[in-house]
């Protein structure tokens, strides 16, 4: 890869970061390509995990096998995602309580959905 090719690259993902920071649930999944080895331990096959991955030793991981060689694998219990309100609190100073005559609705009939109504 050039390193015109990585500025660009880099430039790309800091914009993305931009626009999906305070969005991450839209933010492009990071993908990384590793050339690995796989090797005997005792009666098992084993794959090394090169280093710079969020997992850990005793991880227990779920593995996905598809037609025989392809492998993917993904944590057991997803890790809970944690919100900080420390960067958006104070963030909305012209928000007002709602006033108790602004949460009273008039009644109306409700209408079912995916239901089938004759119109004939």
């Amino acid at each position: 890869m050039a390193k015109d090719d990585k500025v660009a690259e880099e430039r790309k993902k800091f914009t993305l970061g931009r626009v999906f920071g305070s969005a991450p649930w839209m933010k492009v999944i990071d993908k990384q390509r590793h050339r690995t080895k796989v090797f005997k331990s005792g009666n098992s096959l084993a794959v090394r995990i090169p280093a710079g991955t969020k997992l850990a030793a005793g991880m227990e991981m779920e593995l996905l096998v598809e037609d025989g060689q392809f492998l993917s694998y993904e944590p057991v219990e997803q890790p809970k995602r944690m919100f900080n309100i420390a960067k958006v609190a104070g963030s909305a100073t012209s928000l007002k309580p709602i006033r108790r005559e602004d949460r009273v609705f008039e009644e109306r009939p409700l209408r079912s959905f995916g239901a089938s109504e004759d119109k004939g």
